[in-house]
């Protein structure tokens, strides 16, 4: 089997994070948000990845080579010389995923952090007999987004509403599908919407069929998303796998430590925190409901809130993040500052406190 995953290009809403390397290589629980996409792919059988991508190719591949290996799964690029939406990628990849290969094809937008229930997707898929399935999942505000409007007992779409202002359903697109190659056909190689274009006209024949996901889903592509979406994964570790989350008297809640970081007394982290690689936490510190990517330094009796602090960046003592401040990589902070809500691009020394919102350029 074969997957296509939906890069896409800059990562805009994920600023600063996205300014030094491409979204999906940005950390998320101390991985590359792709790198849980690419296992969960490898776990149902697929054989080669394919990232569909249109910005700065040869970091991703440089990147992913060393996974390839690691994980045994295939990994190559598709590049558009120019944005091709969310359909087009899959008509400049078609001569490869068609090749020698009849089997149903399995595409991710990248944003996605979930359960992924890929083998429940697959027999699915293989049980209902059309052409094309789409994983939906339930949303308590759902004039917010396009609802996928579908027989409740055979999940056979009918219809999409785009932003309902009255109620016709609370199921929307979760971003991962299952495809069978006659759906190629139907994609010319132009820009092309495959949620608004291509589902519709299968759906009209009859052939598109909608899978609810039960378990937690977000789209992870801005910075508030991004924390909830860590706080639900926390979660669905603690269920699932609660080995890998840390436990003590300083740990308050779902906490994920990486085994190379370092952490001195006195400490008091969680809930809700990730600690990335090689990240150094000295005496005192109080950190919750944040992320710290790999190589950061939290010296002394600082305290990070509500926050992401990019790779390699330095706080310093007494420091206070809050209020959902977004650090690039390599940003340095002066002891005692005060941050809220701060914005900072990478390779800056803050020198001075914000107490209200801004972008440091």
């Amino acid at each position: 089997m074969k997957a296509v995953i939906l890069v896409g290009g800059f990562g805009t809403r994920l600023r600063p994070l996205t300014l030094s390397i491409p979204k999906p290589l940005v950390e998320f629980a101390n991985k590359p948000m792709i790198l849980h996409q690419i296992e969960a792919l490898k776990a149902v059988g697929v054989k080669e990845v394919i990232l569909a991508i249109n910005y700065r190719p040869q970091v991703m591949m440089s990147f992913l080579e060393e996974y390839e290996s690691k994980l045994g799964i295939k990994i190559t690029c598709s590049q558009e010389t120019e944005p091709l939406g969310t359909a087009g990628p899959l008509a400049l990849a078609k001569e490869n995923l068609i090749q020698d290969n009849d089997e149903p094809i399995f595409v991710l937008n990248s944003d996605i952090v979930c359960e992924y229930p890929l083998k429940e997707m697959l027999e699915f898929h293989n049980a209902h007999g059309g052409e094309a399935s789409i994983m939906v999942t339930k949303v308590a505000e759902p004039s917010k987004y396009g609802v996928v409007v579908m027989d409740e007992d055979t999940g056979k779409v009918k219809k999409f509403v785009e932003k309902p202002v009255t109620f016709v359903g609370n199921k929307i697109n979760a971003g991962i599908y299952l495809l069978n190659t006659s759906v190629l056909d139907r994609i010319p190689l132009q820009p092309t919407s495959i949620e608004r274009q291509v589902f519709p006209a299968i759906a009209e024949e009859g052939l598109l069929y909608a899978m609810e996901s039960k378990g937690f889903w977000m789209d992870v592509g801005q910075p508030k998303d991004y924390l909830a979406g860590l706080r639900l994964y926390l979660e669905y570790l603690r269920r699932n796998s609660a080995t890998t989350l840390v436990a003590g008297p300083n740990i308050i809640g779902n906490v994920l430590i990486d085994e190379s970081a370092k952490i001195g007394e006195g400490c008091l982290i969680g809930p809700d925190v990730s600690v990335g690689p090689g990240c150094v936490i000295e005496c005192g510190v109080r950190l919750s409901s944040c992320t710290l990517m790999k190589g950061v330094r939290v010296k002394s009796s600082a305290y990070v809130s509500g926050s992401i602090i990019g790779g390699h960046s330095t706080i310093g003592q007494s420091v206070h993040i809050s209020s959902m401040a977004v650090l690039g990589e390599d940003v340095h902070v002066n002891d005692t500052m005060f941050l809220n809500g701060v914005v900072v691009l990478p390779h800056k020394e803050i020198k001075t406190h914000f107490v209200k919102p801004e972008i440091v350029m």
